[in-house]
């Protein structure tokens, strides 16, 4: 893959690990229990962090939110997240967790000037996802205010370009004609991650058996569970419109913009994956597609 589609997708990589610190990162967990949530696993905190933009949002809507998981899953913590803590506390603890996880891992890099000329660039990207936007959580993290420190606006400008991408894929999926469950199955089929790993995204065995078996109708999907070349083809197609609908706000940037962001982002980045906090093996196929 060559051109504008490439560097979109690279700039996903980059930025993707600087956002995913939130859901991983022990100071994030402080804050979560400290709401009164259960951290004894995570999902209750990780849907509350990623649905406070949108409100207090209840079941329905959350399910189509949070497309690929299974709605029994979603259901077990949204609305009940809300009776714990509103969703303006919330959006306030989440900047209270990514401050301390961010000084833990960048020390004072942090408050340096590099992390400064990062979070400016980042946010000229960001500003060009419209907020307002009916539904959507790359609109909804648009329209939220910006923080003063630079380490945090960095943050939020991560965020709002990841789930505008995320916006984007879910269209491209449904565009494919792949329904929540069969986005994951075909994808787990072209290598992404293990069908285990897609496990966390709580659909059961029957669910995830009977989606291989409609993509096993289709032709995308081969007997032993692995993709075709028309099921490779038509994820392929999807990563590409998906790149595609992301592409706005780096071209926004501009293309020096968008290089020296990358040199930027280069040693956070390495900071974020030696840590350690993020799983090896993850369902947004991060360093597979």
């Amino acid at each position: 893959m060559t051109g504008e589609p490439a560097r979109v997708r690279q700039m996903w990589h980059l930025l993707e690990p600087l956002h995913a610190v939130l859901y991983y990162a022990p100071e994030a967990f402080d804050e979560a229990a400290a709401l009164g949530y259960d951290v004894e696993e995570r999902w209750a905190s990780y849907f509350a962090w990623r649905a406070a933009p949108l409100g207090a949002m209840g079941a329905e809507e959350a399910v189509r939110t949070f497309h690929s998981f299974a709605p029994a899953m979603v259901e077990r913590h949204v609305p009940g997240i809300w009776a714990t803590a509103a969703p303006d506390a919330v959006l306030a603890a989440r900047l209270r967790a990514v401050d301390r996880s961010y000084r833990a891992l960048f020390g004072e890099r942090a408050e340096g000037p590099e992390f400064a000329e990062a979070a400016a660039l980042a946010r000229r990207a960001a500003e060009a996802v419209t907020p307002g936007t009916v539904g959507g959580l790359g609109p909804a993290n648009s329209g939220l205010p910006w923080p003063d420190a630079p380490h945090l606006v960095l943050w939020q400008a991560a965020t709002v370009l990841r789930e505008h991408r995320g916006d984007g894929h879910i269209a491209a999926l449904a565009g494919a004609g792949l329904d929540p469950v069969e986005s994951l199955v075909s994808f787990a089929a072209v290598g992404a991650a293990p069908s285990e790993v897609f496990a966390s995204r709580g659909w059961g065995a029957e669910e995830w058996g009977a989606a291989r078996w409609r993509l096993q109708e289709r032709g995308l999907v081969a007997a032993d569970g692995t993709a075709t070349d028309a099921g490779r083809e038509l994820r392929a197609k999807v990563e590409l419109r998906t790149d595609e609908e992301a592409a706005a706000p780096w071209r926004a940037l501009g293309e020096p913009g968008r290089e020296r962001l990358v040199e930027l982002l280069g040693e956070p980045w390495l900071a974020v994956l030696g840590s350690g906090l993020l799983p090896a093996e993850n369902t947004l196929g991060i360093g597979k597609v």
